[in-house]
């Protein structure tokens, strides 16, 4: 009993400090609002895509607390704000390889808050 009492002391105290004291316990549905979230829907992470037609990304995305908008960034380079939250994206074209592209959510002055998501694609 005491060992399984020591335990869940251990627990609480974690928990405590991962919050904060007298703080409420954040749940992940809550963490998930205040970061905001992105889904690729397609092209899929390791999708092979064609470099002669157009290409399209599509995507939902989910703005948190301080967010604005999101760019999508193709092998470093980021293209222009895109503030519809559901949708397709055309993607520029791509030179035969593989090609990495990244969405990350940022605030009004472009700024990146941290949400962000990766695919890396072989363009054929």
């Amino acid at each position: 009993m005491y060992k399984q009492n020591q335990h869940y002391t251990r627990i609480a105290a974690i928990v405590i400090a991962l919050t904060g004291a007298g703080a409420s316990p954040v749940i992940a549905g809550d963490m998930e609002m205040k970061m905001g979230g992105i889904k690729i829907v397609s092209p899929k992470d390791g999708a092979t895509i064609s470099a002669m037609g157009e290409n399209k990304m599509d995507y939902e995305i989910m703005l948190g607390s301080g967010d604005d908008h999101f760019h999508v960034w193709v092998d470093g380079e980021r293209g222009g704000p895109i503030r519809d939250l559901k949708g397709s994206h055309t993607l520029p074209k791509m030179t035969p390889g593989k090609h990495a592209i990244i969405v990350k959510i940022v605030d009004k002055a472009h700024v990146p808050t941290g949400p962000e998501k990766s695919v890396f694609v072989k363009v054929e």
